[in-house]
């Protein structure tokens, strides 16, 4: 298991939240909580791509939905 840039990758999001919490007023909660979703989310799609390097990407899942279209206008 790749235990290094796992703990790498948490380190960076925990010190990235860390550092805007702070600079976030009290009564935003939406932005607070915009900021904790989309850090989970990168931190997921980060470890993802570091036990699965060959995932497909989003260029891949277009290519594969507009190819029959493709097809039809040749």
């Amino acid at each position: 298991m790749k235990w290094g840039p796992l703990l790498g990758c948490t380190a960076l999001i925990i010190l990235i939240i860390l550092f805007q919490w702070p600079k976030l007023n009290q009564d935003q909660k939406k932005e607070k909580a915009a900021l904790i979703i989309l850090s989970a989310l990168g931190w997921i799609m980060a470890n993802l791509l570091l036990f699965f390097p060959d995932i497909p990407g989003p260029t891949e899942l277009v290519d594969w939905i507009y190819r029959p279209l493709g097809k039809l206008i040749e």
